[in-house]
């Protein structure tokens, strides 16, 4: 994702970093809930352990959000909406705020960094070049928008009437985040709620709490007023009750589209508040033979392994022409059996574990299935050691349409290759999906490039390149890929509703 996105702010930090070898894990600050500027216990008393997926060991005993918590959080952003200082701050505050917030969260990158390394698996030059930078971009991004929420004169048939529009925030926004990248993923909630002017009740995934609990710290120094931000770790009960409690005004969710599914009901059972949904994907990276194939197979294999697979664009589904074929399984073949798998503090580390046991059982249950099916495995497919939930970056060729590996997101380091013969075949096996969130295209000849991505159903579309993400790109899916777009104003939409005042003359 992204390394095209942050080199440049990534170098100075990269130089002092490699004089290292091996980075020290940070120390666990936060543990509790956030809600209405205090740090709280549940009010069940009950706690979960977050797990360090290298060790398989505890880190920490975090406090367990539940429905009675939800409602104390709704209460507490209600009243910072409704009645607190931020129903009256101004957009330019807003933005210093958000520009305060990205300074503290640059200042205490490798700790962050650190925090997902423990937390998440993600090895710690990763965490740090991309989760962080993308972080404090995303803030800064929309700190610049913040000010900028303008309306509109409107002339009407009458010469009577004077009509304009406002754009107003939206109000108590439920934010349910993702395991995968828990520290960007909460950027890319939090910027554009906070920039609108609205609030939010934020939901970690229960695999990796421990970021956003910081980044609950760094907000209340920065010094956004309470209730703003409420930070509710947990399990699926305290997002239900988010999703269904009649005064939150909108939920967001990222995660899968099995869950997708329960929040949209939820949301139109209880008040229809305004749902945007980033799910799933299976994406397809098509590599035509007029390609410069040498950055094909590299961007294929960066497509598929970074951040070990978790990614819900990842194009693993990689469609190669026939003439190259060979070639390309045998170089990326070579390319998956270089990767670097280690320690995820350690800093030449590439690929940490995955993040949890089920996700690794998960995994490895879809390499059994290539097997069983008839892909043939020409790397990989095993877990490594005893201790930790490493797999092997694993590649299968000859694959078919049909098979599981091909047609379910796996969401690990399993890439799947398949030749095709010509440009509109590969156009319809590459949308014979349900998702539609991203594809990938290598070809020199400008002419086919956008005609094929004008033609592929997906939310983003790469051409020579891959997961290469800013805060100014919206970013969404179709069919069940989602619903409605993150980042860019787009992204800002999302907490806006549009009000028509019109007055006679």
């Amino acid at each position: 994702m992204f390394k095209r996105a942050v080199a440049s702010s990534s170098r100075a930090a990269s130089a002092s970093l490699f004089s290292r070898s091996y980075v020290t894990a940070p120390k666990i600050k936060q543990t509790r809930l956030l809600i209405g500027g205090q740090w709280i216990d549940s009010e069940s008393g009950q706690k979960f352990q977050t797990i360090n997926p290298s060790t398989e060991q505890p880190l920490a005993d975090i406090a367990q959000a539940s429905a009675k918590d939800v409602e104390k959080a709704v209460a507490a952003a209600r009243h910072a909406f409704d009645k607190g200082p931020w129903a009256t701050t101004s957009g330019y505050e807003r933005s210093r705020l958000l520009n305060r917030l990205a300074n503290l969260i640059e200042q205490h990158a490798e700790e962050l960094a650190g925090l997902e390394a423990i937390d998440n698996g993600k090895a710690f030059t990763v965490a740090r070049d991309v989760d962080v930078a993308m972080t404090v971009q995303c803030f800064r991004y929309y700190a610049g928008w913040a000010d900028k929420i303008n309306g509109k004169t409107i002339p009407i048939a009458s010469n009577k009437f004077f009509s304009y529009t406002r754009r107003e925030p939206i109000g108590v926004a439920a934010q349910i985040i993702p395991w995968n990248f828990p520290l960007l993923m909460a950027a890319w909630k939090l910027a554009p709620c906070l920039a609108s002017g609205s609030v939010s009740i934020l939901k970690p995934a229960e695999q990796t709490p421990l970021s956003a609990l910081r980044l609950g710290e760094l907000i209340h120094e920065a010094g956004f007023p309470a209730g703003v931000v409420n930070i509710l770790p947990g399990f699926g009960d305290a997002g239900a009750a988010l999703a269904a409690h009649p005064k939150v005004d909108k939920v967001a969710f990222t995660g899968s589209t099995e869950v997708g599914h329960l929040i949209m009901r939820a949301a139109a059972d209880s008040n229809l508040k305004r749902v945007t949904l980033e799910l799933g994907g299976k994406s397809p990276n098509i590599i035509f033979p007029d390609a410069d194939v040498t950055a094909a197979i590299q961007g294929a294999h960066f497509g598929v392994f970074f951040n070990h697979g978790q990614v819900c664009t990842a194009g693993s589904r990689v469609f190669v022409q026939k003439k190259i074929y060979p070639e390309f399984v045998e170089k990326s073949t070579q390319l998956a059996k270089a990767r670097k798998l280690g320690d995820p503090l350690h800093v030449e580390t590439e690929q940490g574990p995955q993040v949890s046991q089920e996700q690794f059982d998960r995994i490895l249950g879809y390499i059994e299935s290539g097997k069983k099916e008839g892909a043939r495995l020409t790397t990989g497919g095993s877990r490594v050691g005893s201790k930790g939930y490493f797999i092997q970056p694993t590649v299968f060729a000859d694959c078919k349409d049909n098979m599981k590996i091909v047609r379910e997101e796996i969401f690990g380091p399993v890439m799947s290759i398949m030749p095709f013969e010509e440009v509109d075949e590969i156009i319809a096996r590459a949308n014979d999906t349900e998702y539609g969130l991203a594809a990938g295209v290598w070809t020199k000849d400008i002419g086919k490039a956008h005609y094929v991505a004008s033609k592929l159903k997906a939310g983003t579309v790469w051409v020579n390149c891959f997961n290469v993400y800013d805060s100014a790109q919206p970013f969404g899916g179709f069919k069940q890929s989602g619903l409605g777009r993150e980042l860019g104003s787009e992204g800002l939409d999302n907490y806006l509703e549009t009000k028509t005042v019109t007055v006679q003359l």
